[in-house]
């Protein structure tokens, strides 16, 4: 899409399935990201990369299970993908990490564990020698 081309309620409503009393209220709940420019009559025009961050918002929402607070929360922090397929990878990544993280601690606490079960048999050794 041309970042000049104004494509109507209806146009987006199609290209994105969704109905365009959907787009009316998603406006409501997403102003700062969602903001058409209106026409003679009040008609709704949206720019290319508004149509854009709808794609995104309706990939969140019904593709990767958020919700409407969440969405909001993105937007709010900045943190709003330019597409779903970059909130995926960054998911995947923060997961990877998480992942990795668990496995490092899991490491040094088994570490601590042998440590301490050596120490203990040593307490043993000498406690069961001295009778």
């Amino acid at each position: 899409m041309d970042n000049e081309y104004f494509a109507s309620i209806n146009e987006v409503s199609k290209r994105l399935s969704i109905p365009a009393h959907t787009l009316r209220y998603w406006e409501k709940q997403f102003p700062t990201a969602i903001r058409p420019t209106t026409g003679a009559g009040g008609r709704r025009y949206y720019r290319a990369e508004t149509v854009a961050r709808l794609e995104t918002i309706k990939s969140l929402l019904y593709n990767h299970g958020m919700t409407i607070a969440g969405v909001k929360k993105l937007i709010h922090d900045g943190d709003l993908p330019k597409s779903a397929d970059d909130f995926a990878i960054s998911k995947h990544e923060k997961a990877s990490v998480a992942t990795q993280q668990k496995t490092t601690m899991s490491s040094e606490v088994s570490d601590d564990i042998a440590t301490a079960i050596s120490l203990l048999n040593t307490a043993r050794a000498i406690l069961t020698s001295g009778q």
